[in-house]
Order: C-alpha cells, then sequence, then structure tokens
C-alpha cells in the first residue's frame, strides 16, 4: 500500500522483558497468517443522531492503520486532518470496522461513490452534532483465528473456561511499546533532556507508564496476587475509571471482587506518591525504584497519578475448532486492553 508507514519516533530500542504468564500456556499456533485472522469491531459509546456538522462514517479497513487512513479521508473532503475524528487506533494487520467523524460546516457530503481507497470501504454514513472523540467507545469486539494449532487441546479447552471465569492479567501490550520497545527507549531519551516531536510526547508519556504497570503486574503474577487482595490494594469500579481505596478487605469486597465487580489495581504512575499502602503499595514504590528515571521524567510532565486494573475479564468469550487445527475465539474487550495479552495466555 503505497505511501503508508507506521511512524516511530526515533532510533534506539529497548526489547521488552518477557511477562508471566497466569497459566501455563498449552498450545503453539499462528496468529495473523493473514488480515482476516485477526478482526475488530468497535462498540460504540454512542451513535449519530443523524444531523449536524460532522460527517459520520462507519469503514472496513483491511491492512491499513487509523491515521492513514484519516488522512486520506481528510484528503478527499479537502479539510485538515486535525478535523477527523476516531475513538481509538485500530490494528494496521487485521481486518477492522470502526467510526471516523469529518467536521463539514456548512458543507453537504462529498459523493462518497468517489471515494475509492485500497483496503478502505465505506459501510455506513450519518451525520452528527459533534466531533468523535478518542476514547468514545465501550469497548471492541474480537474474532481471532489460530492456525496450525499444536498442543493439548483437552487442556486449552480448560484453559479458556478458566480464562471465561476468572479472566486475564491486564498487561499492556507490545504496541504500546513500539518495534523492539522503541517508544520506551525514547521516553527515557526524552526525560533525559533530548526534544521530540509534540505529536510524540503523549505516546512516549504512555510507554513510560506502561513499564511501570507492566512490571506491577508481572511482580503480582508471580505472587500469585494479580487477581486477589493485597493489603493497602486500590480497587478499580468495572466500566469505569474510578478506584478507591485503600481499606480493609471485608467478605462484602471479597463478593464484588468475585461478580467481576472490582479489581485490583495497578498504578498508572504520576506526580507524587501512589495512593496504595502497606503490601500493594511497597510493592509498587519498590518497582518504581528501578525506574527512577521514568518516576522523574514523569513527574516533571506533571502527570497525575490514576489506577488501572490488573485483572482482564473478556466479555462473551466463545471459542470453537472450525478445523482439527485451526481455534477460532471471540470475545469484547473493554477500551484500553488487549486482544494479544488474551490470547499469550493460550500460546507458548
Amino acid at each position: 500500500m503505497s505511501g503508508q508507514s507506521d511512524d516511530e519516533p526515533m532510533n534506539g530500542s529497548e526489547a521488552p522483558a518477557e511477562l508471566p504468564r497466569a497459566y501455563a500456556p498449552p498450545l503453539r499456533a499462528i496468529l495473523r497468517a493473514q488480515p482476516e485472522d485477526f478482526v475488530v469491531e468497535e462498540l460504540p459509546g454512542y451513535v449519530a443522531d443523524g444531523g449536524g456538522e460532522h460527517a459520520w462514517l462507519w469503514v472496513e479497513k483491511r491492512e491499513a492503520n487509523t491515521e492513514w487512513v484519516a488522512w486520506q479521508l481528510a484528503v478527499f473532503c479537502g479539510i485538515p486532518v486535525a478535523d477527523v475524528g476516531y475513538a481509538g487506533l485500530k490494528d494496521r494487520h487485521a481486518v477492522t470496522r470502526q467510526a471516523f467523524s469529518l467536521h463539514l460546516p456548512g458543507k453537504v457530503d462529498p459523493d462518497w461513490s468517489h471515494f475509492a481507497v485500497e483496503g478502505v470501504k465505506l459501510l455506513e454514513v450519518s451525520r452528527h452534532g459533534r466531533k468523535l472523540k478518542r476514547g468514545a467507545l465501550r469497548g471492541n469486539r474480537f474474532v481471532l483465528r489460530l492456525r496450525e494449532v499444536q498442543g493439548d487441546r483437552q487442556r486449552a479447552e480448560q484453559v479458556m473456561a478458566r480464562i471465561a471465569a476468572g479472566g486475564v492479567p491486564n498487561y499492556f501490550g507490545e504496541q504500546r511499546f513500539g518495534l523492539d520497545g522503541r517508544n520506551l527507549a525514547q521516553a527515557r531519551a526524552m526525560f533525559a533532556g533530548r526534544r521530540v516531536r509534540r505529536e510524540m510526547r503523549s505516546l512516549l508519556l504512555s510507554a513510560a507508564r506502561s513499564q511501570i504497570f507492566n512490571e506491577v503486574l508481572a511482580a503480582r503474577v508471580g505472587l500469585g496476587t494479580w487477581n486477589q487482595a493485597m493489603d493497602g490494594e486500590i480497587w478499580t469500579l468495572a466500566g469505569s475509571h474510578s478506584w478507591f481505596g485503600p481499606e480493609a478487605f471485608t467478605p462484602t469486597l471479597a463478593a464484588r471482587l468475585a461478580d467481576g465487580d472490582i479489581a485490583p489495581s495497578g498504578p498508572l504512575w504520576g506526580e507524587g506518591e501512589p495512593p496504595s499502602a502497606d503490601a500493594a503499595g511497597a510493592l509498587e514504590r519498590g518497582v518504581a525504584a528501578v525506574h527512577a528515571d521514568l518516576v522523574a521524567g514523569l513527574a516533571a510532565a506533571r502527570m497525575r497519578h490514576d489506577r488501572r486494573p490488573l485483572r482482564l475479564l473478556p466479555r462473551d468469550l466463545h471459542w470453537h475448532w472450525p478445523e482439527p487445527d485451526v481455534l477460532e475465539l471471540a470475545f469484547e474487550l473493554p477500551a484500553g486492553s488487549y486482544a494479544t495479552v488474551v490470547v499469550r495466555e493460550l500460546l507458548q
């Protein structure tokens, strides 16, 4: 596909360490043998109301990244790319369906039949009064197909049942860190004084926070507490960005944890001290101490402490074997989580 590239910040890399799994993976297989093996569909936070200055498009794309499609739409409509909105970035090496908005004040829609871009198909067009904002979605629906599957099929069924009931560690996926961990390496360089493009700054800050979070989660997977309470725990509420604690672990909290209403959390590091205490707080501060440069850089950037659940519960997880060596998985995930961290619990 000519003219398209995946933007990377600069040279330099920092290969991420292998993260521990919650389950012993029973299978070997190929994921993404072809784009149709990785299908993603947005679950919108709201839908277009049919009127307003913004054209809303429901788009299917194949082997095309979101920012490149946004640029193609902007060129076609003769508007700045800043006037194109989307809720989130979607995998390039996949078939994905997602919404875009285009600000067209006082203009009629162009003739969409003339929009011809390889790998991009317009499925539906409407209008809305507001730009589609980043993060404005409930989650994503995935259909993944693993090919050339080898291993213990019976054990795989057991692991998938455990995942459906209890979830997986909610790691940030490798794509958050760039090729060979390049985003993290460049975050360290930025904190050391190297100037970066403004549009890269938030990406690098996110990579730094994600590294600390993943290492906290990895430590708790090692302890077997990624889905259990520790003293001084901060709890996140399912389906929201709210959190509370620390407080004594009561039977009421235990029931809410079992029901999936709450989950133990890890830090998205920022200024000052994290709110966790006792054993949970000590673990988090111990991990942060190993990454003093990241902690100092995040504080200097005036990032605010936030929390992320340690446990990821896939919704409506189903699977079947269309062929003896092909496994198809379907599930929904909340926004900000990664299908690859579900699949890695199955694959060696």
